[in-house]
């Protein structure tokens, strides 16, 4: 009897609707906060950081496993491809994981580097 009430309780939450789902698509979007849709809001920064940081060390200011980029004079073409194509036996191929402008805000951020 016990198994048949758990089933059953188990079987009407699965079929609620989450909690506070209405209250979230009625509200109207924050205006500040909305987005135009001609703009690509990308951060190459938090990009950077979070696919690239481990072997380009602060930031890309220092090497590491893969060399300091603050001050590079590879071409934006060499760098949007080496991020695309990776090296083989020392970076990843990142072109099918991200789009073309995200690549380009990341050729971006390196651009911002400072020695």
């Amino acid at each position: 009897m016990r198994i048949a009430k758990s089933i059953i309780l188990i079987a009407g939450i699965a079929m609620s609707p989450p909690v506070g789902v209405g209250a979230q698509q009625s509200q109207a979007p924050d205006q500040g906060q909305a987005a135009s849709p001609n703009k690509i809001d990308i951060d190459g920064e938090t990009m950077f950081a979070t696919s690239c940081g481990f072997c380009h060390q602060s930031g890309g200011r220092a090497a590491g496993k893969g060399p300091k980029l603050a001050g590079t004079t590879r071409s934006d073409d060499f760098i949007a491809e080496r991020v695309r194509k990776g090296k083989p036996g020392a970076m990843p191929a990142y072109g099918s994981v991200f789009s073309e402008s995200q690549i380009m805000a990341i050729v971006g951020y390196i651009r911002t580097l400072e020695e």
